[in-house]
Protein backbone atom coordinates (compact mmCIF):
# COMPACT_ATOMS: atom_id res chain seq x y z
CA UNK A 1 0.00 0.00 0.00
CA UNK A 2 1.24 3.41 -0.90
CA UNK A 3 2.06 6.13 1.69
CA UNK A 4 0.99 9.39 1.49
CA UNK A 5 3.61 12.09 2.73
CA UNK A 6 2.82 14.55 4.93
CA UNK A 7 2.93 18.14 3.97
CA UNK A 8 4.74 20.47 5.95
CA UNK A 9 3.16 24.20 6.37
CA UNK A 10 5.96 26.87 6.88
CA UNK A 11 5.41 30.54 7.30
CA UNK A 12 8.45 33.02 6.49
CA UNK A 13 8.87 36.03 7.86
CA UNK A 14 11.45 38.02 6.34
CA UNK A 15 12.27 42.19 7.21
CA UNK A 16 10.84 44.53 4.75
CA UNK A 17 14.06 45.24 2.57
CA UNK A 18 14.50 43.17 -1.31
CA UNK A 19 18.23 41.98 0.21
CA UNK A 20 15.97 39.94 2.81
CA UNK A 21 13.01 38.85 0.97
CA UNK A 22 14.58 37.29 -2.23
CA UNK A 23 16.66 34.60 -0.10
CA UNK A 24 13.88 33.49 1.81
CA UNK A 25 11.59 32.84 -1.72
CA UNK A 26 14.88 31.37 -2.84
CA UNK A 27 14.74 29.04 0.04
CA UNK A 28 11.02 28.47 -0.30
CA UNK A 29 11.31 27.33 -3.81
CA UNK A 30 14.39 24.78 -2.80
CA UNK A 31 11.85 23.17 0.18
CA UNK A 32 8.72 23.44 -1.97
CA UNK A 33 10.18 20.80 -3.53
CA UNK A 34 10.25 18.67 -1.01
CA UNK A 35 6.88 18.53 0.32
CA UNK A 36 6.93 21.51 1.83
CA UNK A 37 4.13 24.60 1.75
CA UNK A 38 5.33 27.70 1.98
CA UNK A 39 3.55 30.91 3.21
CA UNK A 40 5.35 34.41 2.56
CA UNK A 41 4.59 37.00 4.55
CA UNK A 42 5.16 40.15 4.46
CA UNK A 43 3.36 43.89 3.65
CA UNK A 44 1.28 44.35 0.83
CA UNK A 45 3.78 47.20 -1.01
CA UNK A 46 6.68 44.55 -0.28
CA UNK A 47 4.86 41.41 -1.77
CA UNK A 48 3.64 43.71 -4.67
CA UNK A 49 7.71 43.25 -6.18
CA UNK A 50 7.74 39.42 -6.01
CA UNK A 51 6.40 37.33 -8.97
CA UNK A 52 6.04 33.18 -7.84
CA UNK A 53 6.95 31.28 -10.95
CA UNK A 54 4.38 29.64 -12.43
CA UNK A 55 5.88 26.01 -11.45
CA UNK A 56 5.40 26.69 -7.76
CA UNK A 57 1.86 28.51 -7.86
CA UNK A 58 0.56 26.25 -5.97
CA UNK A 59 3.19 25.50 -3.36
CA UNK A 60 4.25 28.68 -2.31
CA UNK A 61 1.50 31.55 -1.11
CA UNK A 62 1.96 35.33 -0.60
CA UNK A 63 0.57 36.43 2.53
CA UNK A 64 0.01 39.80 3.38
CA UNK A 65 0.40 41.18 7.10
CA UNK A 66 -0.90 44.34 8.20
CA UNK A 67 2.27 46.66 9.38
CA UNK A 68 0.33 49.52 11.57
CA UNK A 69 0.15 52.69 9.99
CA UNK A 70 2.16 55.47 11.98
CA UNK A 71 2.30 58.94 11.28
CA UNK A 72 4.19 60.33 8.20
CA UNK A 73 4.39 56.05 7.61
CA UNK A 74 1.38 55.14 5.25
CA UNK A 75 1.62 52.05 4.14
CA UNK A 76 3.61 52.58 0.58
CA UNK A 77 6.22 53.22 2.81
CA UNK A 78 5.99 50.03 4.38
CA UNK A 79 9.57 48.67 3.01
CA UNK A 80 12.91 50.21 2.66
CA UNK A 81 12.54 50.58 -0.92
CA UNK A 82 12.43 53.95 -1.67
CA UNK A 83 12.13 54.87 1.82
CA UNK A 84 13.30 58.64 2.94
CA UNK A 85 16.35 57.60 5.61
CA UNK A 86 14.65 59.36 8.45
CA UNK A 87 11.76 57.57 8.40
CA UNK A 88 13.96 53.88 9.23
CA UNK A 89 13.02 53.99 12.77
CA UNK A 90 9.19 54.45 12.24
CA UNK A 91 9.28 51.63 9.75
CA UNK A 92 11.42 49.52 12.29
CA UNK A 93 8.72 50.81 15.54
CA UNK A 94 5.50 49.64 12.80
CA UNK A 95 6.68 46.27 12.14
CA UNK A 96 7.59 45.81 15.60
CA UNK A 97 4.06 46.15 16.58
CA UNK A 98 2.57 43.54 13.86
CA UNK A 99 2.71 41.06 16.34
CA UNK A 100 -1.25 40.71 16.76
CA UNK A 101 -1.51 40.39 13.36
CA UNK A 102 1.29 37.73 13.03
CA UNK A 103 -0.95 36.17 15.24
CA UNK A 104 -3.82 36.31 13.41
CA UNK A 105 -2.69 34.24 10.49
CA UNK A 106 -0.84 32.10 12.44
CA UNK A 107 -4.16 30.68 13.58
CA UNK A 108 -5.32 30.53 9.85
CA UNK A 109 -2.80 29.20 8.31
CA UNK A 110 -2.09 26.77 11.14
CA UNK A 111 1.97 26.38 10.27
CA UNK A 112 4.03 23.48 11.15
CA UNK A 113 7.14 26.23 11.45
CA UNK A 114 8.00 29.94 11.62
CA UNK A 115 11.16 30.96 9.88
CA UNK A 116 11.91 34.31 11.38
CA UNK A 117 14.11 37.11 9.70
CA UNK A 118 17.42 37.40 12.77
CA UNK A 119 16.44 41.13 12.78
CA UNK A 120 12.83 40.49 14.64
CA UNK A 121 12.45 38.89 17.92
CA UNK A 122 9.12 39.66 18.69
CA UNK A 123 8.04 36.88 16.10
CA UNK A 124 9.30 33.96 17.89
CA UNK A 125 7.63 35.08 20.67
CA UNK A 126 4.77 35.19 18.88
CA UNK A 127 5.22 31.52 17.31
CA UNK A 128 5.92 30.35 20.72
CA UNK A 129 2.18 31.38 22.06
CA UNK A 130 0.65 29.50 19.68
CA UNK A 131 3.12 26.19 20.65
CA UNK A 132 4.75 26.31 17.01
CA UNK A 133 8.77 25.90 16.76
CA UNK A 134 11.05 28.93 14.97
CA UNK A 135 14.14 28.91 13.82
CA UNK A 136 16.01 32.29 12.67
CA UNK A 137 17.50 33.16 9.21
CA UNK A 138 20.14 35.19 8.57
CA UNK A 139 20.81 36.61 5.14
CA UNK A 140 23.87 38.35 6.59
CA UNK A 141 27.33 36.13 5.47
CA UNK A 142 28.78 33.92 8.22
CA UNK A 143 32.01 35.64 8.34
CA UNK A 144 30.46 38.82 9.37
CA UNK A 145 27.47 37.00 11.46
CA UNK A 146 30.81 35.47 13.76
CA UNK A 147 32.30 38.77 13.91
CA UNK A 148 29.20 40.87 15.10
CA UNK A 149 28.80 38.19 17.60
CA UNK A 150 32.08 37.93 18.67
CA UNK A 151 32.20 41.74 19.38
CA UNK A 152 28.73 41.40 21.16
CA UNK A 153 29.82 38.59 23.95
CA UNK A 154 33.50 39.00 24.14
CA UNK A 155 34.38 42.56 23.24
CA UNK A 156 37.85 42.41 25.56
CA UNK A 157 38.83 39.27 23.35
CA UNK A 158 40.76 39.54 19.84
CA UNK A 159 38.60 38.18 16.91
CA UNK A 160 40.35 34.79 15.87
CA UNK A 161 40.67 35.59 11.77
CA UNK A 162 42.69 38.37 10.77
CA UNK A 163 40.78 38.77 6.98
CA UNK A 164 38.10 40.73 8.88
CA UNK A 165 39.06 44.08 11.24
CA UNK A 166 38.03 47.28 11.76
CA UNK A 167 40.18 50.20 13.00
CA UNK A 168 39.71 51.43 16.26
CA UNK A 169 37.43 54.16 15.26
CA UNK A 170 34.85 51.76 13.61
CA UNK A 171 35.04 49.49 16.27
CA UNK A 172 33.74 52.62 18.83
CA UNK A 173 31.22 54.09 16.01
CA UNK A 174 29.98 50.25 15.33
CA UNK A 175 29.24 49.62 18.85
CA UNK A 176 27.76 52.98 19.55
CA UNK A 177 25.30 52.31 17.10
CA UNK A 178 24.39 48.24 18.04
CA UNK A 179 24.04 49.39 21.67
CA UNK A 180 21.58 52.95 20.62
CA UNK A 181 17.63 51.48 21.00
CA UNK A 182 15.13 52.42 18.18
CA UNK A 183 11.99 53.50 19.24
CA UNK A 184 10.75 50.49 19.92
CA UNK A 185 13.12 50.26 22.77
CA UNK A 186 15.17 47.27 20.97
CA UNK A 187 18.68 48.05 20.38
CA UNK A 188 20.63 46.22 17.29
CA UNK A 189 22.55 44.48 19.85
CA UNK A 190 19.98 43.10 21.94
CA UNK A 191 18.18 41.88 18.42
CA UNK A 192 21.15 40.01 17.34
CA UNK A 193 21.46 38.31 21.12
CA UNK A 194 17.73 37.18 21.08
CA UNK A 195 18.11 36.24 17.00
CA UNK A 196 20.67 33.39 18.47
CA UNK A 197 18.45 32.73 21.51
CA UNK A 198 15.21 32.41 20.25
CA UNK A 199 15.84 30.42 17.72
CA UNK A 200 14.97 26.74 18.13
CA UNK A 201 17.86 24.40 17.96
CA UNK A 202 19.67 25.72 14.85
CA UNK A 203 19.91 28.58 12.89
CA UNK A 204 19.28 28.97 9.01
CA UNK A 205 22.32 31.00 7.35
CA UNK A 206 22.82 31.73 3.78
CA UNK A 207 26.36 30.53 3.16
CA UNK A 208 28.59 27.67 2.45
CA UNK A 209 31.30 25.47 3.61
CA UNK A 210 33.37 26.02 1.28
CA UNK A 211 33.49 29.65 0.98
CA UNK A 212 33.15 30.04 4.96
CA UNK A 213 33.72 27.05 6.50
CA UNK A 214 36.04 28.22 9.47
CA UNK A 215 33.43 30.98 10.51
CA UNK A 216 30.70 28.36 10.52
CA UNK A 217 32.44 25.90 12.45
CA UNK A 218 33.13 28.91 14.76
CA UNK A 219 29.70 29.83 15.20
CA UNK A 220 28.45 26.78 15.88
CA UNK A 221 30.90 26.14 19.00
CA UNK A 222 30.10 30.10 19.75
CA UNK A 223 26.32 29.76 19.50
CA UNK A 224 26.02 26.35 21.21
CA UNK A 225 23.80 25.57 18.27
CA UNK A 226 23.86 23.92 14.89
CA UNK A 227 24.29 26.63 11.91
CA UNK A 228 22.63 24.51 8.75
CA UNK A 229 23.90 26.59 5.47
CA UNK A 230 21.27 26.64 2.85
CA UNK A 231 24.07 27.97 0.32
CA UNK A 232 24.23 31.46 -1.72
CA UNK A 233 19.75 31.31 -2.31
CA UNK A 234 20.77 33.21 -5.66
CA UNK A 235 17.68 33.29 -8.13
CA UNK A 236 18.45 31.30 -11.78
CA UNK A 237 19.34 33.21 -14.71
CA UNK A 238 16.65 33.31 -16.79
CA UNK A 239 18.94 32.63 -20.07
CA UNK A 240 21.86 30.06 -19.93
CA UNK A 241 24.09 32.10 -22.35
CA UNK A 242 25.39 35.48 -23.78
CA UNK A 243 26.14 36.85 -20.42
CA UNK A 244 28.25 39.57 -20.38
CA UNK A 245 29.93 39.43 -16.97
CA UNK A 246 30.70 36.12 -17.21
CA UNK A 247 32.67 36.51 -20.47
CA UNK A 248 34.18 39.48 -19.30
CA UNK A 249 35.37 37.63 -16.35
CA UNK A 250 36.81 34.72 -17.96
CA UNK A 251 38.96 37.29 -20.01
CA UNK A 252 40.78 38.35 -17.03
CA UNK A 253 43.26 35.83 -15.19
CA UNK A 254 41.79 34.41 -12.01
CA UNK A 255 41.65 36.02 -8.96
CA UNK A 256 42.60 39.29 -10.57
CA UNK A 257 38.88 41.10 -10.00
CA UNK A 258 37.10 41.69 -6.35
CA UNK A 259 33.47 41.87 -6.15
CA UNK A 260 32.29 44.39 -3.76
CA UNK A 261 28.53 44.87 -2.74
CA UNK A 262 26.90 47.19 -1.19
CA UNK A 263 23.35 46.11 -0.58
CA UNK A 264 20.38 45.66 -2.91
CA UNK A 265 19.12 48.87 -2.51
CA UNK A 266 21.92 51.41 -2.02
CA UNK A 267 23.47 53.87 -4.83
CA UNK A 268 26.55 54.95 -4.54
CA UNK A 269 27.40 58.84 -5.10
CA UNK A 270 29.67 59.91 -7.91
CA UNK A 271 31.83 61.38 -5.16
CA UNK A 272 32.30 57.39 -3.03
CA UNK A 273 33.05 56.17 -7.11
CA UNK A 274 35.62 58.36 -7.11
CA UNK A 275 37.19 56.98 -4.15
CA UNK A 276 36.21 53.90 -5.03
CA UNK A 277 38.19 54.19 -7.99
CA UNK A 278 41.29 55.84 -6.47
CA UNK A 279 41.32 53.07 -3.78
CA UNK A 280 41.01 50.15 -6.11
CA UNK A 281 43.56 51.41 -8.26
CA UNK A 282 45.81 52.20 -5.21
Amino acid sequence: MATTRRTIRVLMLPWLAHGHICPLLELAKKLSRRNFHIFLCSSPVHLSSIKIPREYCSTIELVELHVPSLPHLPPQYHTTRGLPPHLMPKLWMAFDMSGPNLSDIIDDRQPHLLIFDYLLPWAPEVARSRSIPAISFSSVAGGMNSYIIHSIKRPSDEYPFKAICLKDYWIAKDRKQMKQASKSGISDMERVVQWNKQSSGLIFMKTFRELEGKYIDYLNDFLGKKVMRVGPLVEEPLQEDGNHITEWLDQNERSSTIFVSFGTEYFLTEKEREEISLWAGA
